[in-house]
């Protein structure tokens, strides 16, 4: 199982979402992140990320640790994944398109679930209102979400 990350900028009551512009998750909205390099930790891989995908700084210890996802696709197990949450206020920099990403700020009672992950309205909303969100979810071949278990801590 893979060792992934996600961070969610938030500022003045947005959240800043990133259109995938290719790899795994291309054409979706989503919080910056991706994997973790060898021993990296996924917060470590979070700081790295953020600064890769859209340019922008953020500090270890200004990261929330929001979340803890499982992600399982039993049709390609090799996607399967344990995907730690981090948000913050706090970051240097604005955001920059790359290749990788172009990022958007979003409102936060405007958020367009339509077009991210099918997982997403479950789990988003309640890191939002502050809460820690322990969470497991299957998805079919069109990445709908088969089964989910969402525990707020």
């Amino acid at each position: 199982m893979l060792n992934t990350n996600i961070c969610f900028l938030l500022r003045d009551g947005k959240i800043l979402l990133a259109m995938k512009k290719r790899g795994f998750g291309a054409g979706k909205w989503n919080g910056t992140g991706g994997k973790c390099d060898g021993d990296e930790s996924p917060l470590l891989s979070a700081v790295r990320e953020v600064r890769e995908e859209i340019c922008v700084d953020v500090q270890a210890e200004h990261l929330r640790h929001a979340a803890l996802i499982r992600f399982h696709f039993p049709h390609k197990p090799d996607w399967d994944q344990e995907c730690s949450v981090y948000v913050t206020e706090h970051f240097e920099g604005e955001p920059k398109e790359t290749e990788e990403m172009r990022p958007e700020w979003f409102a936060l009672n405007d958020i367009p679930y339509h077009a991210m992950w099918s997982d997403d309205i479950h789990w988003l909303p309640k890191v939002l209102e502050g809460n820690f969100v322990d969470a497991r979810f299957v998805f079919d071949e069109e990445s709908n979400v088969l089964e989910q278990h969402v525990v707020c801590k």
